[in-house]
């Protein structure tokens, strides 16, 4: 009796061990607080990674569009210094602008809009302003300033409509207008500070003498008055090369016994050659074109 209730206690014991070991091989169990706090840690990393891909994503994508802006950045430098050295021999070989390279012709509306013109604009007035601080006219009465005036006059719409053709295929309508009051507005105030430093002044034009009525009154109406002399082409120079009737008016103003103390223009043509001065300001061109061929189809009301 005893050993039979032994043995089924025996066999009651294993029993139950053999059920424990089954549950603890095949699972686990946990409360629904403990399960709650493992699926909420497994959403927790699953966010974490999330925002991390799309962290890493922006970083590279930005990374990328800084790396374009490098290039971009690049390429706009060299196409400035490119186009601007063109320029300048586009000037000293009298080209015309339908001779410059498509990106430089993109470049001049680009040089106006993103105020590259207007800086060296101030640049160049500020250079001669700071000349003029130190150098005052002689005593004698002989010493004397020379501006070009067809920098002025392109302030006037007639001489502004035959250019604007040229700006709008460059996608730029408004470039000229504001290229030009940039340039008077700065021309004006160097033209003010010489007459404040009682300098003589002499101005040219390369218009034809038979213009000298509207030439004068579209000075005046600008607000350049007070000068001592304007000079323009007689029907005989009219055929002559720019730079040959720049370059004798200034040796017979020389000839006269007149100190050229400064020219000034943003045309080469009136810069380059003898008894050019003692100083030579050339103001930043917007955009060059050929100033004989435009000067000479041009013309004024008279």
């Amino acid at each position: 009796m005893e050993r039979e209730h032994s043995n089924r206690s025996l066999s009651s014991r294993g029993g139950s061990d053999m059920g424990s070991r089954y549950v603890m091989e095949s699972g686990f169990y946990m409360t629904s607080f403990v399960a709650a706090i493992f699926i909420t840690g497994l959403v927790t990393v699953g966010m974490l990674l999330i925002t991390l891909l799309i962290a890493l994503t922006v970083m590279l994508q930005s990374c990328e569009s800084k790396s374009a802006g490098v290039v971009d950045i690049s390429n706009s430098s060299e196409n400035y210094d490119y186009c601007k050295v063109f320029s300048l021999h586009a000037e000293l070989n009298r080209l015309d602008i339908n001779d410059f390279p498509e990106v430089c012709k993109i470049h001049f509306a680009h040089y106006i809009k993103e105020g590259q013109y207007a800086r060296d604009l101030n640049l160049s007035v500020g250079m001669a302003e700071n000349f003029f601080n130190v150098v005052k006219p002689l005593e004698d009465g002989l010493s004397l300033v020379i501006l070009d005036a067809d920098d002025f006059l392109t302030s006037n719409s007639h001489y502004i409509d035959p250019l604007l053709s040229r700006f709008n295929q460059f996608g730029c309508d408004d470039c000229l207008k504001e290229a030009t009051k940039l340039k008077y507005m700065f021309s004006l105030k160097l033209y003010k500070k010489l007459q404040a430093g009682k300098w003589p002044l002499i101005l040219f034009s390369r218009k034809p003498e038979k213009q000298r009525n509207a030439t004068t009154e579209h000075l005046i109406s600008a607000g350049y008055n007070g000068w001592s002399s304007l000079i323009m082409r007689s029907d005989d120079e009219m055929q002559m090369d720019s730079r040959e009737y720049v370059s004798r008016l200034r040796t017979t103003l020389h000839i006269k016994g007149f100190h050229i103390t400064a020219m000034i223009s943003s045309q080469m043509d009136a810069l380059i050659g003898p008894s050019s001065g003692e100083c030579v300001f050339k103001l930043p061109n917007h955009i060059y074109y050929n100033v004989h061929n435009y000067f000479t189809i041009t013309s004024l009301p008279q």
